[in-house]
C-alpha cells in the first residue's frame, strides 16, 4: 500500500548495509489481459501463505462462475458498490455454483486466519470487489490482490480456469473480481492477539496505582495526533484501503518495556491528510518522559502471532538503565526479513516524543509527517 523504498534504506543504515536498489524481474510485453500459455507467471518475489490462499480461492471462484446463475448473482452483489464477504455470498445463494465453492471458501477462511495467527473465533475474512464496470455478456476475470505493492503482473482466471497476466501498473480493460483479505477485521482482531500476547509476556502491564505527579494530580498528560500524512509513490489498482496501526514504546512504571498499541482506522490512503486529535501516547504510562513510536500496516498477510513473539523476544532482553533507551530499532531488527523485501508492514517510525513534543515532525524514513499536540485528560 506505502512505498517501502524509504523503509528500506532506513533499515540500511541502521545494519550498515548500503542498498543500491531494488531488482525487480518484470514479464516483458504484459498485455491487460494476456492469457499465460504455461501457467501463471510472478516476478521473482516471496509468495506469502496467504497470497498462495487468496489465488487458490480466486481460481475456485472463477470456475464456480461457469454457472451463469451464480455468476449474475455475484455480479450483481458487487455491482452495489464496496467489498462483499464471499462466505455470506455464498451461503445466501441456492445456485450450483455457490454450493460447489462453499466448502473451498470455508476451508479457505480457517487458512488465512491460521496464517495470519488470529484466533479460531475470527470468522470468515476473504471478499470479493469489483474493479472497473461490469458489462452486459463480459465474463469477469477473478483475481487475487498480491501483498506484493510492486508487483509487474497481477494473475487472473476466468471461468473455465485460463490464467491470464493483468498489468499491474494499470487498470484492466475488462472488469476483474478481486479476492482479498477484510484488513479492517483482521487488523481488529490482530491487534487483540497482540495485545494479549505482549501482556502475557510482561510487555504490556495494566497501570498501577496513581504515582507519578500527572495522575496524583487529577489527570495525566497525552500526546495527541492532530493531523497525519502518508506519502506513496504509486497506488496499484488491485489495492484497497489500508490498515495502519502504531506501536508505541518506553519503559513502564515498573521500568520494563512497555509496548501499547494505538489504531489508526481512518488512514486509509496515501498522500490525504487526515486530522485525528487522538491520542498516541499516555505519559502516566512510562516511566521516563520520552518514548518511540512504529507505523505499521497490515497488507492482508501480516502474522500478529509473529510479530508478537519476535518483539516480546527482542524487547524483553532490553532493562533499565536509569534513563531513556530508543527502542525503535530493537522492534525493527525484530522483524522478519521478508517484511524487508515485499511487504509494506513497516511505515515509518518516530524518536523520542515527549510531553513537551508539538508541532510537525518527519518520520526517521520520510515517508510519514504527523503533527503533534500536548493535551490534558482530566479526571471525572
Amino acid at each position: 500500500m506505502f512505498s517501502l523504498h524509504s523503509a528500506q534504506r532506513f533499515r540500511a543504515v541502521l545494519t550498515g548495509v548500503a542498498l543500491t536498489g531494488l531488482a525487480v524481474t518484470a514479464a516483458p510485453g504484459l498485455a491487460s489481459a494476456a492469457p499465460v500459455a504455461a501457467g501463471p507467471q510472478r516476478h521473482a518475489t516471496r509468495v506469502s501463505a496467504v497470497d498462495s490462499i487468496e489465488d487458490g480461492t480466486a481460481r475456485s471462484l472463477a470456475l464456480s462462475l461457469a454457472d451463469k446463475a451464480w455468476q449474475r448473482q455475484v455480479s450483481g452483489a458487487l455491482a452495489k458498490g464496496g467489498a462483499v464477504g464471499l462466505h455470506g455470498l455464498t451461503a445466501g445463494s441456492a445456485t450450483k455454483g455457490a454450493a460447489g465453492l462453499g466448502e473451498r471458501v470455508a476451508t479457505a477462511d480457517r487458512q488465512v486466519v491460521e496464517a495470519k495467527g488470529l484466533g479460531a473465533d475470527t470468522g470468515s475474512l476473504l471478499r470479493v470487489r469489483l474493479v472497473g464496470a461490469a458489462a452486459d455478456g463480459v465474463e469477469p476475470l477473478v483475481a487475487s490482490s498480491p501483498s506484493d505493492d510492486h508487483a509487474t503482473a497481477v494473475v487472473a482466471y476466468d471461468s473455465t480456469g485460463k490464467a491470464y497476466d493483468l498489468a499491474a501498473d494499470h487498470a484492466p480493460d475488462r472488469p476483474v473480481i478481486l479476492v482479498d483479505v477484510d484488513t479492517d477485521k483482521a487488523t481488529e482482531a490482530g491487534l487483540k492477539v497482540l495485545q494479549q500476547e505482549l501482556a502475557a509476556a510482561g510487555l504490556q502491564a495494566p497501570a498501577s496505582a496513581p504515582t507519578n505527579t500527572a495522575a496524583a494530580a487529577g489527570g495525566f498528560w497525552t500526546t495527541r495526533v492532530t493531523s497525519v500524512t502518508v506519502k506513496d509513490v504509486k497506488e496499484p489498482w488491485f489495492k484497497g484501503a489500508a490498515e495502519i496501526f502504531d506501536l508505541v514504546t518506553g519503559f513502564g512504571l515498573d521500568g520494563k518495556v512497555r509496548v501499547d498499541t494505538v489504531t489508526m482506522p481512518y488512514l486509509d490512503y496515501a498522500n490525504t491528510t487526515y486530522y485525528p486529535n487522538q491520542i498516541l501516547v499516555n505519559w502516566s504510562l512510562y516511566k521516563y518522559n520520552l518514548a518511540d513510536v512504529v507505523m505499521m500496516e497490515d497488507d492482508g498477510d501480516t502474522n500478529y502471532s509473529s510479530l508478537a513473539k519476535a518483539l516480546a523476544a527482542a524487547l524483553l532482553t532490553i532493562t533499565d538503565q536509569g534513563a531513556y533507551i530508543p527502542l525503535v530499532n530493537a522492534i525493527i531488527d525484530a522483524m522478519p526479513s521478508s517484511w524487508w523485501t515485499d511487504d509494506p508492514d513497516y511505515v515509518d517510525s518516530w524518536y523520542t516524543l515527549a510531553t513537551t513534543t508539538t508541532g510537525t515532525r518527519a518520520g526517521a524514513s520520510a515517508n510519514g509527517t504527523m503533527t503533534f499536540d500536548r493535551y490534558w485528560v482530566s479526571a471525572l
